[in-house]
């Protein structure tokens, strides 16, 4: 799975220790690493922030977890993922999961993708030692490591 964590998870992903006001920043800083990866447009973040103004928080998925996306889309160039640690957690109006600290970005061109490369990561997240480890890590490479076990 190395292969593919680090074709779906480059180092131009990743944005750790980084600010975000709000949720909506917490999103966006998801995006941008999407963008800068060249897995999606501008457009999708916007998808992302739209998908949870009009549903809810049910992006936060765990105690301090939140997986943002939207639909697949014309905004979606590739499958892949970004992975956003905040310096500071952020309210998303999830009760029972709030804050956020850890924002995963996910990006699928096609229903079949986004639901693999979904499943891959709810899988890492739910070994409460690598989730542990995750939250600690300090590099690209040593996260997906992580994710790869």
């Amino acid at each position: 799975m190395a292969t593919e964590i680090e074709e779906f998870l480059p180092d131009s992903a990743f944005l750790i220790d980084r600010q975000a006001k709000d949720w909506r920043d917490a999103i966006r800083l998801a995006g941008k690493g999407l963008e800068e990866s060249g897995f999606t447009t501008s457009a999708y973040t916007d998808e992302m922030i739209a998908t949870v103004e009009k549903m809810g928080p049910y992006i936060v998925i765990a105690p301090g977890l939140a997986l943002a996306h939207s639909r697949p889309s014309e905004a979606v160039l590739h499958t892949g993922l970004s992975w956003v640690r905040l310096s500071q957690a952020v309210a998303f109006g999830n009760k029972a999961n709030d804050p956020v600290s850890l924002v995963i970005g996910l990006a699928g061109r096609d229903e079949n993708e986004h639901l693999q490369v979904m499943s891959a990561i709810a899988k890492a997240l739910s070994n409460p030692k690598a989730n542990a480890a995750l939250k600690s890590a300090a590099s690209a490479e040593e996260i997906r490591a992580i994710l790869s076990e």
